[in-house]
Formats: C-alpha cells, structure tokens, sequence
C-alpha cells in the first residue's frame, strides 16, 4: 500500500531585500514569512503537509539573507550547490560560506558542476556533472554528499541511472507533489516563485487542498509543450514569461540562470 504524503518540498533559488518581478527570486521579508509558517507547521499535528526547504544554484543570498532567517527559527534547510560556479563567479557562495552553511546544521547536496541539462549530457559529460561535484564537495567539507538536485529538472532513466553509479542515494527533481514520511529515490518540489505568499502556501498544504493536484496537472501539460517546442524555443519563451534579467550587473544570478529550470 502507498504511504500518504506527509511532506511537501519546497524549492526557492534567490533572495532578495526589495520586491522584484524575475520570478526566481524572493523578497526576504517574505521569506521570513514562510519560514515561520514552515517552524510553525513542523512543531504541530495539524492535519496538513509539513513543508521543507531546499534552495538551488548557491546564490550568495542564501548565506546573506537565508540563513540567519532559518537560524533565527530553527529550521533546517537543504542546500543544492551547482560546484563549478562556487569561488568562481560573483555572486555565488564560496567555499568559506558552504563550510558555515555545513557548521549551521544545514544540509549540502549536489546541482551539477555547470548545470547543465542532463538529458543532453554525453555518458563522459555525466561523469564530470555528477561524480565530479559530488567528490570536491566531500573533499571540501569534509562529510559525504549523497543528494543530487536535478539542473532544469530534466532527466530520464540514464539520467537516473547515471546518479546512482555516481554514488547518489536522493535525486531530487521538480515534480510538484507530496512525499511521504520516508521519500523513495526521486524527491519532488514545488518551486516557489517571487509572488508566492505564506497565505498561498499555508492554503496548498492542507491536505484536502486542491491545488497540488492542479499544479501537478500543469506540470505534466508544461512538459508536453516542452517537448514540443524543444529546449531552444522552450528557454525563450521562459525568459520573456519570467523576466529573466539579462542585464543584470555582475553576473548576477538571473543572467546565471539557467531558464530550462522548469
């Protein structure tokens, strides 16, 4: 018999101190928002999904502004760190800010080592995508790495595969639905956009809601036109539709993104 869902997997990428329309990023205030709803939740029995945080790519605001908000309220959060960006480019955390990350009890995963998509990755391109992060980030802190964020949240059976031969036990993708108590191999998330507030999301985990499924409906629709229109075309019409910010000064974290995400 299937377990019922219990938990719902959050997905942000970007914090910021003032509202902004590129659809990545978070303002902090309202951040703060849900992480209190999400200590709030984990401390209760109400008969709701218990959400959980996870953050992808390593922006620099996630040690900025994220972490002193999770400290702040005792919430533990999963970190996905696409490796090859880290110390070098601006921006994104480095070494020192994944070790304090590490210290604070957070969690440190894999997100590739160029974010590439996987599914256009070569078996060579895969060994470098995912053994390779996996290796620096335990050499460089010092503790096993077994969790794998999906780039784009694009994969298929080799992809999946790949992960295991790469020593991943949790891939964790962009499936919005909820998981049950102890999550199987593949994990899904609700990617959060900048306009999402704490009333949205309180309302999305009560368990007779109906917008997961709803949500879970589209994504499986935005997939089919995915395949449709193929990556390219896909990617620009995602980047007008999320306000990708092209211009952002200093290799800023929407001109890093990459727009197949979802």
């Amino acid at each position: 018999m299937t377990q019922p869902p219990s938990s719902l997997y959050l997905l942000y990428h970007e914090i910021r101190t003032s509202r902004t329309d590129y659809s990545y990023a978070i303002e902090a205030a309202e951040f703060e928002r849900q992480v209190e709803l999400c200590a709030k939740l984990g401390q209760t029995s109400a008969p709701s999904l218990k959400p959980e945080i996870t953050f992808d790519d390593g922006h620099i605001s996630n040690f900025e502004y994220a972490l002193p908000i999770l400290k702040s309220r005792a919430v533990k959060a999963h970190f996905f760190i696409t490796v090859g960006w880290t110390n070098q480019r601006s921006h994104y955390m480095g070494w020192q800010h994944l070790r304090a990350l590490h210290q604070a009890g957070q969690s440190i995963g894999s997100h590739g080592w160029t974010h590439t998509l996987l599914t256009h990755c070569s078996p060579r391109q895969l060994g470098k995508e995912l053994l390779d992060p996996r290796l620096a980030l335990e050499d460089k802190l010092g503790t096993s790495i077994t969790t794998m964020s999906l780039p784009g949240g694009r994969y298929n059976k080799r992809v999946l595969a790949a992960c295991r031969e790469a020593g991943y036990t949790q891939v964790f993708t962009s499936v919005p639905r909820g998981e049950p108590e102890a999550p199987g191999y593949t994990v899904g998330r609700l990617n959060i956009h900048g306009d999402r507030t704490r009333d949205w999301i309180e309302g999305l985990l009560q368990r007779d809601s109906k917008v997961l499924a709803d949500l879970y409906r589209r994504y499986y629709l935005k997939n089919a036109v995915k395949s449709l229109l193929g990556d390219g075309l896909y990617e620009k019409l995602w980047a007008r539709l999320n306000r990708q910010e092209l211009d952002t000064p200093g290799e800023g974290a929407a001109a890093n993104e990459d727009p197949a995400h979802h």
